[in-house]
């Protein structure tokens, strides 16, 4: 058997299943995307047809399976589908270019049981949804990260980092035994165990600048997620309160959650906040100066002496 078999099998069932997801395909559309020639879409859709599947032609214009032909028989509600819209977006723009195409190929899947009012509607409302992150979050050079560090998490096996921190200014090698990934400050991370420094340690993805699977077994039984990040505070215990005018509040609270936020307390004019963030001396320090006109720190004193130290190195800057 030739290798050219296998591969017509598969894009002859994924042209039955795109041709599912949407009303109307267009030849070419095919073509492009299983980069092929047009007579060889022609002769896959004409299989298909001798197959038994009702497909409809129509010159000019595409090709359609006729209503009420369906293989698996599942239903969606036209708010289900929305639903699937916005995962997708999210899936693109918030995950590497690897994830983002096997979640593609499921929404041709997802689209393929729809009826045609469903698919109508869907197709009426994906082209009016944007999400546009702001950072880059994934390097454009290691399009795979996600995939392999879901498969070591999955199998145990460790994997193979060239990682340059955002303060360094060389990339380290290592060996890590990932435990999980989290999004927090709009950038994604993985938090892993490294061979490296004997410990656990957050690794920012859009740091990785390559990124390998090996054989290598993981060498201890890694908790959740949450048990390694509830002890990464780089300053741990330590309290931060605020008191921030009213008339901002609304501004900053979307922000809050990813330094440290705890409660807040209305006092008239203004709102007392409470924070145990990880890193005061640049993190928070930095965020604070956003607002700070609108604001005034009651303690801990370092903070204050942080953001005295920054506020000079401003004005020098402006001088």
């Amino acid at each position: 058997m030739t290798t050219e078999a296998p591969k017509r099998f598969d894009r002859i069932v994924a042209i039955l299943i795109q041709l599912q997801s949407k009303r109307i395909v267009k030849a070419q559309e095919l073509a492009d995307r299983f980069e092929v020639s047009l007579r060889t879409i022609y002769r896959d859709i004409r299989t298909i047809e001798a197959s038994g599947v009702p497909i409809v032609s129509e010159a000019g214009i595409g090709y359609s399976i006729m209503e009420g032909y369906r293989l698996p028989p599942v239903m969606f509600t036209k708010e289900e589908a929305g639903s699937f819209v916005a995962a997708e977006k999210l899936m693109q723009k918030f995950t590497d270019k690897g994830l983002g195409s096997y979640f593609e190929s499921a929404m041709f899947k997802l689209k393929s049981v729809m009826n045609a009012d469903e698919k109508d509607w869907v197709a009426a409302i994906e082209s009016q949804i944007l999400i546009d992150p702001e950072e880059i979050l994934f390097n454009v050079l290691v399009p795979d990260a996600l995939e392999i560090l879901f498969e070591s998490i999955a199998e145990k096996k460790q994997v193979y980092l060239t990682y340059k921190a955002q303060d360094a200014d060389f990339p380290t090698e290592r060996n890590v035994e990932p435990v999980g990934l989290f999004h927090e400050a709009n950038f994604w991370y993985m938090m892993a165990y490294c061979h490296l420094r004997n410990d656990y340690r957050q690794f920012r993805m859009d740091k990785i600048q390559k990124i390998e699977r090996t054989l290598k077994e993981f060498t201890k039984q890694h908790k959740p997620d949450e048990n390694y990040l509830q002890n990464t505070s780089e300053e741990p215990g330590v309290e931060v309160r605020i008191r921030v005018d009213k008339n901002i509040v609304n501004y900053i609270r979307s922000g809050r959650n990813f330094y440290g936020f705890i409660a807040e307390e209305d006092l008239g004019d203004q709102v007392e906040m409470l924070f145990i963030p990880r890193n005061i001396e640049d993190g928070f320090a930095r965020w604070y100066l956003m607002f700070g006109d609108y604001a005034e720190i009651i303690e801990p004193q370092e903070l204050k002496e942080r953001v005295k130290v920054l506020s000079k190195a401003i004005l020098e800057n402006l001088q």
